[in-house]
């Protein structure tokens, strides 16, 4: 597992795409790597623009287990409303581009979190130090996004 903390500021979504590339590649783990670093930037957005209130900051989570990475985003921001697919985009896109996403409660705030299948090339190096399973805290999901035969969708082939 590796995670960071960032602070509010919208300069910050580039940093936590770029600690998650250097995650990625550290546990050599690319094949999904686009598709990992745009939900990544949709959910670090979402926590900026919903979920982190003033003077505090979020945390990016990394978790590889075997056959997926696990991607969370913890906010303190209240409650789990912001968490519905609603009028924008960014839920839809991680909803299309993972194999599975989702909410779940925690105090103070939520984690929002999405799963991609790697296909079964999680390394050792990663196994290692992902450390642990990738669950969070109990909680209910939400949402889950659909698994596409492929791990792809044309939503997120226009994106790319």
């Amino acid at each position: 597992m590796r995670e960071r903390l960032f602070p509010r500021s919208r300069q910050t979504v580039c940093a936590a795409r770029a600690f998650t590339a250097q995650t990625l590649s550290t546990w050599g783990l690319d094949d999904r790597r686009d598709d990992v670093l745009l939900c990544v930037s949709e959910l670090a957005t979402n926590a900026l623009r919903h979920g982190t209130p003033p003077g505090r900051g979020y945390r990016v989570r990394l978790l590889a287990y075997e056959g997926g990475v696990r991607v969370e985003v913890h906010d303190s921001g209240p409650g789990l409303s912001r968490t519905a697919i609603g009028s924008g985009f960014g839920l839809r896109i991680v909803a299309a581009v993972s194999d599975g996403w989702g909410a779940v409660p925690r105090s103070p705030g939520k984690v929002v979190w999405c799963e991609f299948v790697t296909g079964g090339r999680t390394t050792a190096h990663a196994r290692r130090t992902s450390q642990g399973d990738a669950s969070t805290e109990a909680g209910r999901t939400l949402s889950a996004g659909p698994v596409l035969a492929d791990g792809h969708s044309s939503l997120a082939r226009t994106f790319r």
